[in-house]
């Protein structure tokens, strides 16, 4: 049902390759989607027969286009005809009270909540899957005046629906804000709210639009920069989903991008991107996406319990903004304890110092680091070199020193994520 699967590869100690099999993109937990199949397998004539049924059973009950219409019908009830229903989280025209006459209802549905679909839809909250952590406003507004300033007036919203219906709701209540937002997400829920030239379904795994040609014609058409309107992405992925399946699907839209620009005449290297995403990533962003970098801004979610503005040490938010523009393009606000480091050339956390032996601005988590001679690199505050380990670690931790090594190929000097004899997704 979420469009194509992944070829994954099950791996044992010892074994140098496991068997491969398709599993669903989006759902890492067989609850949520029980997809699955051995590469080689051959699949019974009935099987598939079942499996078509089962993936048209489980599409949305109306279109987007019927939804768009059902929109139009609802903005024309008066308010005490306007209702909600939280079970189906599905707007109710009044034909179709009675068969939800025993769920739940919010009632006088206001144009404002009409225009910020995100507050009222249940966040859904499979980490894995969907995990709808909503920005915090002063996150979103901080996105959006960053975007504004940077002279960006196209924005490719990639499972951002609070930046996007901000966007929205300033195009329509102020004449004079030229930016534009299109949504791909996952959450089928907001065609109730959007054209078909507002959102598109989308599976951010497998870069599979769920409209078909109509749709990607529609992103594709957003893409091409008309009158010189500057476009970026804005991406803010589930934390748990993996890294190469996203980078993949990321370059797809940005490929997609360099065909628009042949067609402009102009000849960037890469389309502009925000991907937003835990710093202790960094390493894995970095090694599909060279040309990015991370800033020391700290994103904030409405709906996250640890990631909120103003906690301190381990408390504070670990997500970052990962982008390819230029690091000292990107201001971030003084009055929120940022300072523009001059030797850097970018602005880092206030507690963030500079180390000459590394010549960076070495933390990632915002409290100060220190420099262990021996690592030859800058280390958390709560670290202490280890001789057993040899390098540096939580003081109470326990000593692993094993010939062991990685438990894919048996050898020593990497994990199991990065070795060489592990098939990749």
């Amino acid at each position: 049902p979420l469009g194509p699967a992944l070829l994954f590869v099950k791996t044992g100690e010892g074994k140098e390759e496991g068997r491969r099999f398709y599993a669903c993109s989006a759902c890492r937990d067989r609850k949520d989607c029980n997809f699955f199949q051995w590469e080689d397998e051959k699949v019974s004539e009935t099987r598939l027969a079942a499996r078509e049924e089962y993936n048209r059973n489980h599409q949305p009950f109306f279109t987007h286009r019927q939804n768009v219409e059902r929109y139009k019908n609802f903005v024309l009830l008066p308010l005490a005809k306007r209702k909600f229903c939280q079970e189906c989280q599905q707007l109710l025209l009044p034909a179709e009270w009675e068969e939800h006459s025993d769920h739940q209802f919010l009632c006088d549905i206001s144009t404002a909540q009409l225009k910020r679909p995100s507050q009222l839809l249940y966040p859904l909250e499979n980490k894995k899957t969907n995990a709808q952590y909503l920005f915090a406003d002063r996150s979103c507004q901080f996105l959006l005046d960053l975007i504004i300033d940077l002279g960006f007036r196209r924005v490719l919203s990639v499972g951002t629906p609070r930046l996007h219906e901000m966007i929205q709701s300033k195009a329509s209540q102020e004449e004079d804000f030229r930016v534009r937002s299109l949504l791909l997400d996952i959450d089928f829920r907001y065609s109730q709210f959007y054209t078909e030239d507002e959102f598109c379904h989308y599976n951010m795994f497998n870069h599979f639009f769920f409209g078909g040609e109509a749709a990607r014609e529609t992103c594709r058409k957003f893409l091409y920069q008309d009158n010189g309107e500057r476009v970026i992405m804005v991406t803010d992925p589930p934390f748990g989903g993996l890294v190469e399946a996203l980078a993949s699907s990321f370059k797809k839209l940005m490929a997609m991008w360099k065909e628009t620009e042949k067609e402009v005449g102009h000849n960037n290297q890469e389309m502009p991107v925000f991907w937003i995403f835990p710093y202790f990533f960094e390493s894995r962003i970095l090694e599909f996406f060279p040309s990015f970098s991370m800033m020391d801004y700290q994103v904030d979610y409405d709906n996250h319990a640890l990631y909120k503005h103003g906690k301190t040490g381990r408390r504070q938010s670990p997500v970052r903004i990962f982008t390819n523009l230029t690091p000292s393009m990107i201001v971030l606000p003084v009055e929120e304890g940022y300072r523009f480091c001059a030797i850097c050339q970018r602005y880092v956390s206030s507690g963030n110092q500079h180390c000459e032996i590394c010549n960076s601005c070495t933390s990632k988590d915002g409290r100060r680091w220190k420099h262990c001679v021996l690592c030859k690199k800058c280390v958390k505050p709560s670290w202490f070199h280890c001789n057993n380990c040899n390098c540096c670690a939580l003081q109470n931790h326990t000593c692993e020193k094993t010939d062991a090594g990685c438990f894919v190929c048996g050898k020593a000097g990497h994990k199991r994520s990065t070795c060489p004899s592990l098939s990749h997704t």
